[in-house]
């Protein structure tokens, strides 16, 4: 199947947008896709004709909007290979589904001297978090290296691995340099051992196939935003038997069996971790964003993504003074680089002069930008809505920007 970008591109209106009087050039899918409009719609269609609290009312209304949110639960559990829909947990986004069982989990099963093994090119919401648990519970932190490509290695992080090791948390798909790890084969080092396993999947579950169950992990998160769904929507995916064990992360309202003064008894998973009102319209819009991609393909998206990345590496070797950041052989289609004598923020500025966005900055992975011995990097993201023209405009507006530092 070959995408019909232009009929796609149709489907986004900002993309029919300028920006600096220029055509929009959307390059910072990495850190928020674009929404459609049939994820728009449902969502204002909800709010006019559907809108209720769920799992509370007894009325027409309120069933209706409980049915609509709960079967974005399905969609979910398929579109990412997960065969029991009750291990979706919604969330916020990724972070919140990180903390959730740094909390939940962590403080139950992580005690002083334990040893939770992260990697150099995680994003700071799979650091910070076990950072501030070990820190209460007197564990400690320790790294896996990646190379000068920016290749996770494999032996030094299975050196880690030993009998204090409590957790492997690491990214499927680096945010910053678009690497994407062996999950299957780190997951299966760390089962082996005993150690319960974190996949960060915010960069992987919008450009490729994703499939919980056989990755194995015993915790996946992601974020609806990054799936050109709304702001709002995440999801922890965990396996059922630690879900059960960990106690609630929120309490209140929703996630409760019953209360009383003397004592509360918790909803069965997954309403246990979901207190209080939702957002309940970014759910629905969450389900019209999993359709649309679905409709499209899942594998198509990933090798039109690819055809791009590969284009784009072509094109910007044209750029004087041009060095990219991050050069693994498995990529997402995600580019960092860095201009002689521009610094990121200044290429940022002057890209969007000429209506082409990237983000500029470290990323939220300063470790890694420690690690490949630069203070920031522009990068350019791409998705299935992006076209050659699209890198066709980044590539000018990088060489006028290159001609001004010159």
């Amino acid at each position: 199947m070959t995408l019909d970008v232009e009929k796609i591109r149709s489907e986004f209106p900002i993309l029919s947008t300028e920006m600096r009087g220029q055509p929009l050039t959307y390059l910072d899918s990495g850190a928020s896709a674009q929404k459609p409009r049939v994820v728009i719609d449902a969502m204002a269609d909800f709010y006019s004709t559907h809108y209720a609290n769920i799992h509370r009312g007894v009325y027409h209304l309120s069933a209706e909007a409980t049915r609509q949110f709960e079967a974005v639960r399905g969609k979910v559990a398929a579109f990412i290979g997960a065969a029991n829909e009750r291990e979706i947990i919604f969330v916020r986004n990724a972070t919140e589904a990180i903390n959730l069982v740094a909390r939940s989990w962590g403080e139950q099963n992580i005690s002083e001297g334990d040893e939770i093994v992260l990697t150099q090119m995680e994003h700071h919401a799979n650091i910070v978090p076990w950072q501030m648990l070990a820190k209460r519970c007197g564990a400690v932190i320790r790294v896996a290296e990646i190379d000068d490509d920016g290749v996770l290695d494999v032996a030094h992080l299975t050196s880690l691995l030993g009998p204090k090791t409590k957790l492997l948390a690491f990214t499927h798909v680096s945010n910053a340099l678009g690497t994407i790890n062996p999950v299957t084969q780190l997951v299966a080092l760390a089962r082996d051992r005993g150690i319960t396993t974190l996949v960060d999947g915010a960069q992987a579950v919008p450009h490729q196939r994703v499939s919980v169950d056989e990755i194995g992990a015993d915790f996946y998160v992601f974020s609806g935003h990054k799936v050109v769904g709304p702001s709002g929507a995440g999801v922890l995916h965990g396996r059922m038997d630690l879900l059960e064990a960990m106690p609630p992360f929120l309490g209140g309202g929703d996630m409760i069996e019953s209360v009383s003064f003397e004592g509360t008894t918790f909803a069965p998973v997954p309403h246990k971790f979901e207190a209080g009102t939702p957002d309940i319209a970014s759910i629905i819009g969450f389900g019209a964003a999993i359709d649309y991609l679905e409709a499209i393909g899942m594998d198509e998206i990933a090798a039109y993504e690819h055809e791009l990345l590969v284009y784009a590496n072509e094109r910007l070797a044209a750029v004087p003074g041009i060095r990219i950041i991050g050069q693994a052989k498995e990529k997402a289609a995600v580019i960092s680089f860095v201009l002689d004598d521009a610094h990121p923020h200044d290429i940022g500025t002057c890209l969007d002069g000429e209506g082409v966005a990237v983000r500029a900055g470290h990323h939220c992975a300063q470790p890694l930008m420690k690690r490949m011995g630069v203070p920031a990097t522009a990068r350019a993201s791409f998705a299935f809505y992006n076209t050659r023209e699209d890198i066709d405009r980044l590539v000018k507006a990088l060489v006028k920007t290159a001609d001004l530092f010159a």
